[in-house]
């Protein structure tokens, strides 16, 4: 029986090493890193500016939730329901989308970046930095004061600032992509292949144990 511990502790030890590895590796970046500078929360600007909420003047239709906020100068109101958003005027029609201008405008004003270039994105990639936002969105190639890289994303819309994707949050995302055994989507963390790996870690961190204490099996 020691025998059959040792052996699979051993090749199981062995054939898990990389991803225990990956792991471990992962996890160490984790920590170090707060979630918040991943984000790009630290660009953000906080702009506060009345809302005239007697400028709204019509009947809003049926919603789970209502939202009143300044798009650049002028109020709008976000109509949500279960399968989809309304972007209202203070009138009640439909809003047009920004123009690039107003695009980079609002990064201009919302983050303390240095906006450079606005792409409109209509299809989704797997993987993609903008992954779980609605399309289409902006995607505004920005500059830090480092000179780093920053893609800020911008709802088409709303002119809100949806996502903010740093060189550290792209090496994050690859960590993740590591730690949950998703290289592609990095967004399954039920996928099979982790199930069976942590249960493979599982055995053989029992086997190790055992052995550790040395049971005398009879």
């Amino acid at each position: 029986m020691k025998l059959l511990i040792r052996k699979t502790h051993k090749y199981l030890s062995f054939f898990i090493s990389i991803q225990l590895l990956l792991w471990t590796i992962s996890g160490i970046y984790f920590s170090f890193n707060k979630i918040e500078l991943v984000r790009g929360e630290q660009y953000i600007e906080v702009v506060e500016k009345p809302i005239n909420l007697s400028a709204i003047n019509f009947n809003i239709p049926n919603s789970e939730n209502i939202s009143i906020i300044n798009r650049l100068d002028k109020e709008i109101v976000i109509v949500s329901t279960k399968s989809s958003k309304r972007y209202l005027d203070k009138n009640g029609n439909p809003l047009d989308k920004l123009s690039i201008e107003e695009a980079m405008k609002s990064v201009e004003i919302k983050t303390t970046l240095l906006p450079l270039e606005v792409i409109e994105i209509t299809d989704g990639k797997s993987g993609s930095e903008f992954r779980g936002r609605s399309l289409p969105i902006y995607k505004v190639e920005s500059k830090n004061t480092k000179n780093d890289d920053i893609n800020v994303y911008v709802n088409i819309y709303s002119g809100e600032i949806m996502a903010i994707r740093s060189p550290q949050w792209r090496v994050w995302d690859l960590m993740w992509g590591f730690h949950i055994m998703d290289w592609k989507d990095r967004d399954n963390i039920n996928n099979l292949l982790l199930k069976v790996f942590s249960i493979l870690a599982l055995v053989s961190s029992i086997t190790g144990l055992i052995l550790f204490f040395k049971l005398d099996f009879k």
